[in-house]
């Protein structure tokens, strides 16, 4: 299971003194947004006698009451308030993960552990570029969020197709291989700006030219946005895959479409929705190859991104 920020939601979907079932991570949680708008996710059972707070418990306004005998956890999971008791139980603590509510979504920071964020989720329209954070895009509405729910897929393989640029000719049809024109990387972020067509055929970047170009960022492997610079607008797509257990995740895909004066919002969103599907055919039915036979010209991308990928998983224990 690897440690970093991880999509659990979309804002809309907890609202206000909403409570959600979860599973990731292999656990059960509980997601609820608090009497003050602020959204808490804990483990989903309360201490007290294993009762589930995502079925049945309701929001209070000192944090969220089991539906068994009233217990009520604050949203960094302690026991503030026992119905039938003069004091609360603080010798217990539930489970609590550090929560971000950014970008019309809502994250949780997961480490086996349970240590505390490494790096913070960063606004992320203005990372990808001026000509991303400068414009107006549509309001983000239903049709602007797809869940694929149980893919057989983890989060790191998704985040290989950053370094795979061959994959663009045979799963999704360009008819040429993509260039990638700039790469960046730290601890916690992998960046890239790639090219489309014969414009970008020399792979040299010009750095105040963006058009037929994709800018990538990943937050670790949970977190990812890319901005589509296309001769009708820019189209800014997060793809987040969340862990459900050992061999599922579940993938998140929002939409946001600049705003370019044409009444063609739901032609550009059709369209962008287009992609994913393909990739997770792949996906489901893909075997990760620990050692792949890599040709020369993809070999050294996929060797960088798996020995980045290793810093967001535990260090192994080895007995003795």
């Amino acid at each position: 299971m690897p440690t970093g920020w991880f999509q659990v939601a979309w804002s809309a979907e907890i609202t206000d003194r909403a409570v959600a079932p979860l599973r990731y991570f292999g656990r059960d949680l509980v997601a609820f947004r608090q009497a003050d708008g602020t959204v808490s996710v804990l483990d989903a059972h309360c201490e007290h006698l294993g009762a589930s707070l995502a079925h049945g418990g309701c929001v209070v306004d000192d944090g969220i009451q089991c539906p068994f005998h009233g217990w009520v956890w604050d949203g960094q999971g302690r026991n503030v308030r026992i119905p039938y008791e003069k004091r609360p139980n603080r010798g217990r603590r539930i489970r609590s993960y550090p929560v971000v509510e950014a970008h019309d979504t809502i994250y949780i920071w997961h480490d086996v552990s349970g240590a505390e964020p490494r790096w913070r989720l960063p606004d992320t329209f203005d990372v990808l570029g001026d000509h991303v954070s400068s414009r107006s895009y549509y309001e983000f509405t239903p049709d602007c969020r797809t869940r694929f729910e149980r893919v057989k897929v983890h989060p790191q393989v998704i985040a290989e197709n950053a370094v795979d640029p061959h994959h663009f000719r045979f799963v999704h049809g360009t008819p040429i291989s993509p260039r990638v024109l700039r790469e960046t990387r730290d601890e916690a972020t992998w960046a890239a700006k790639v090219g489309f067509g014969r414009r970008w055929a020399d792979g040299l970047d010009r750095p105040e030219d963006t058009l037929n170009t994709i800018e990538i960022y990943w937050s670790g492997i949970g977190v990812s946005f890319t901005a589509e610079h296309l001769r009708e607008g820019v189209r800014v797509i997060s793809i987040n895959a969340t862990p459900v257990d050992d061999t599922t995740s579940d993938i998140f895909a929002s939409y946001w479409i600049s705003d370019e004066g044409a009444d063609n919002f739901v032609e550009r969103l059709d369209s962008a929705k287009l992609a994913l599907p393909d990739d997770i055919r792949i996906w489901e039915h893909q075997r990760y190859t620990d050692k792949p036979a890599l040709a020369p010209s993809e070999a050294d991308g996929f060797k960088e991104l798996r020995a980045w990928a290793r810093g967001f998983y535990p260090e192994p224990v080895h007995a003795g």
